[in-house]
């Protein structure tokens, strides 16, 4: 009898343990759909997670994902035919369709017996640092953060807001740890933007995230030609198509499987973006150890990695990858890493 592939899916609510500012809104909780594919009796897990600005909802997820049939495929390990099939179901879903790329991707080094790094060909001993974000919020707040973020040995600060100097200046109080800045959008004036970088580079800010709303083109471009600075895409670069488009406009691309569809396209924009002499920072949303097992298993190929997602919540339905004194540390399991802490039947 041949065996078919078998998906499930279910709503499930992230909850923040502090609640998440950045320069364009504030949120407590994370909305995400948890997905399984089963095949000969063994489960690939994934996930799809929705921040508001990607515009996906647990019920869009489900809508598509109740759309895609995957029954009918006798190769398993056909990744690419597979998913090439799913991402034409519909534009846009790239969270949903990343939930179907992050469970392939488990069932198939399950079904081999290897941690997807080994299969990729992949040094597990060469995972970098990563940052952890210290959201916006009052001195008290950031003071806190910075406490409990002890181990880490890069802080990633959300700017954007009009008190950019005093979030700065209230973390340099406390630590010389490097900092990464993301801007989310959030600043107006390019004058205003290079004089702020030059302030920024002296307080051992290390790169500049998406400083413009994602439709100036020109203004970030003006910018990164004159940033001490590395300038880092993230909302402007959501996939494949758009990498090529960053060149000469940014110094480098943050690459995020909920942005991109998942590992498949996530290892085709980082060859591109090598290759265009980008730099490749490995981003993250609000995901359980799920979603975040699944990005570190490409962390070797980053030049900047911002992996803590699993972090910032109180309710993790998996254990995989960990944070060792702020260093990314890969489980030795087969497929993404991750084992199902959750006991209820789905």
């Amino acid at each position: 009898m041949r065996h078919k592939l078998k998906l499930k899916y279910y709503p499930y609510t992230l909850e923040l343990k502090h609640v998440f500012t950045v320069a364009s809104n504030s949120r407590s909780t994370t909305p995400v759909v948890l997905t399984e594919i089963e095949y000969e009796g063994c489960i690939g897990y994934g996930e799809a997670s929705m921040p508001p600005y990607l515009g996906e909802t647990q019920e869009s997820v489900m809508k598509f994902l109740s759309s895609v049939d995957l029954s009918g495929y006798t190769n398993v390990f056909d990744l690419e035919s597979i998913l090439a099939e799913v991402d034409a179901i519909a534009p846009g879903n790239t969270a949903a369709k990343a939930s179907i790329d992050i469970a392939l991707h488990d069932l198939t080094g399950k079904l081999m017996n290897q941690p997807l790094f080994n299969i990729l060909g992949l040094n597990k001993d060469k995972t970098p640092f990563t940052s952890v974000t210290i959201g916006i919020g009052t001195p008290d707040v950031i003071r806190e953060k910075i406490n409990e973020a002890g181990e880490f040995k890069i802080l990633k600060v959300k700017l954007g807001r009009d008190n950019d100097k005093e979030i700065i200046e209230t973390i340099r109080a406390v630590t010389c740890k490097p900092i990464t800045v993301d801007v989310n959008q959030g600043w107006k004036d390019r004058e205003q933007a290079l004089d702020m970088v030059h302030w920024l580079k002296g307080k051992n800010v290390i790169l500049i995230e998406q400083p413009f709303s994602k439709d100036r083109i020109e203004d970030t471009a003006w910018l990164t030609n004159r940033s001490p600075l590395p300038v880092i895409a993230d909302e402007s670069v959501q996939r494949l198509a758009d990498v090529i488009k960053a060149k000469g406009i940014f110094s480098g691309i943050n690459i995020k499987l909920m942005k991109c569809t998942g590992i498949r396209e996530a290892c085709k924009m980082i060859i591109l973006a090598k290759a265009l002499g980008l730099k490749v920072m490995l981003g993250c949303m609000t995901e359980t150890s799920c979603a975040i097992s699944a990005a570190s298993q490409l962390s070797s190929l980053a030049d900047y990695t911002d992996l803590d997602g699993a972090l910032l919540i109180n309710n993790d339905v998996f254990e995989g990858t960990k944070i060792v004194d702020g260093k990314i540390m890969l489980s030795d399991l087969p497929g993404i890493g991750v084992e199902k802490i959750d006991k209820r039947k789905t």
